[in-house]
C-alpha cells in the first residue's frame, strides 16, 4: 500500500465522509508504482446517485457531476500543502453499466480533453483494475474480458486506418499539423489495439504507446517534413510502423451499445 502524506489523508477523510459516497480509490501512476516526484495525487471518489463537493471549495477547484461529459464526469483540483490533489468523480450506476457492456464486448469512444483517440467507455472498469482502495468497499477487480479481446481490436484498427487516411489527405495539402495529429491519434488507435488483443487494461494515454511496444515510432514524429510529397511519404513510414493500416470491415454492433444512465 503506498504511503500518503497527511494532507492526501485529510482529504481521503473529507471525501469519504461526503453522502453518498461508496469508496474513495487511489489512481494513476501513484497506485501503479511510476509516479516522480512531481506528480500529483489521483484520487478516484466512487459515488452513487447526487454528491455534492461544495466542502471541498476551500481547497481548490470544483467541477460539479457532469461537467466533464459522462466518463470523467467532474471532480476537483485541489492544492494542500505542498501536495497537489485531484479528485475524480465516478458515477457507480455509469461504471456498472459500461462493465456489463465491455463484458459483452462493447465499447464506445467519448472525445475528452487530453485524448488523442478519445476515452473508450472500459476505462471505467480498467479503473476498478488498477486502483487502491482506500475508503469504503468497491467489487473485485474485474479480468479483462474475453469478448472485449476479442471485438475492440477491429474497432480500434478501423479507427486508425480512418486516421491515416486523413493524415494523408492533410499531408498532400501541405497540412503539417493535420497530417501530424491524425498520425499521432492512429499510432494511439492501434496501441490501443495491441493491449486489448493481450487483454491488458490501460487507463489513459500517458503511456500507451511504451505499453504497446510501439515507443520507438516516436523518433518519426520529429522527422516530419513540410513540402506535401515528402509529408505523404512520412505517413506512410507512420503506416509501416503501425504494421500496415489497412482498413478493415467492422460490424456497427461491434462499436455500438445503448447510452450510459
Amino acid at each position: 500500500m503506498t504511503t500518503l502524506p497527511t494532507s492526501v489523508t485529510e482529504v481521503i477523510e473529507i471525501v469519504g465522509a461526503l453522502p453518498g459516497v461508496v469508496a474513495v480509490v487511489l489512481g494513476g501512476s501513484r497506485a501503479l508504482g511510476t509516479s516522480d516526484p512531481g506528480t500529483d495525487w489521483d484520487l478516484g471518489l466512487y459515488y452513487r446517485s447526487t454528491i455534492d463537493l461544495s466542502p471541498l471549495a476551500a481547497f481548490g477547484t470544483i467541477h460539479p457531476p457532469g461537467s466533464w461529459g459522462r466518463i470523467m464526469n467532474g471532480g476537483a483540483w485541489l492544492t494542500r500543502g505542498s501536495e497537489r490533489i485531484d479528485v475524480l468523480l465516478r458515477d457507480l450506476d455509469v461504471v456498472d453499466h459500461w462493465t456489463r457492456l465491455a463484458e459483452r464486448g462493447q465499447f464506445e469512444r467519448d472525445a475528452l480533453l487530453g485524448y488523442l483517440a478519445g476515452i473508450p467507455t472500459y476505462v471505467l472498469t480498467a479503473e476498478l483494475a488498477s486502483g487502491q482502495t482506500l475508503a469504503g468497499a468497491l467489487p473485485p477487480p474485474p479480468r479483462f474480458p474475453a469478448r472485449l479481446a476479442e471485438a475492440a481490436p477491429p474497432v480500434w484498427r478501423f479507427c486508425r486506418s480512418f486516421s491515416l487516411d486523413y493524415a494523408r489527405i492533410h499531408a498532400r495539402r501541405g497540412n503539417v499539423a493535420g497530417a501530424v495529429g491524425q498520425a499521432a491519434a492512429a499510432a494511439m488507435e492501434e496501441a490501443h489495439a495491441i493491449l486489448c488483443e493481450r487483454g491488458e487494461w490501460i487507463c489513459n494515454e500517458k503511456r500507451l504507446l511504451a505499453a504497446a511496444g510501439l515507443g520507438s515510432i516516436q523518433g518519426l514524429f520529429p522527422e516530419a517534413p513540410a513540402e506535401p510529397e515528402a509529408l505523404v511519404g512520412w505517413v506512410d513510414r507512420i503506416a509501416a510502423a503501425l504494421q500496415g493500416a489497412r482498413p478493415l470491415a467492422v460490424r456497427s454492433e461491434s462499436i455500438s451499445s445503448p447510452a450510459a444512465p
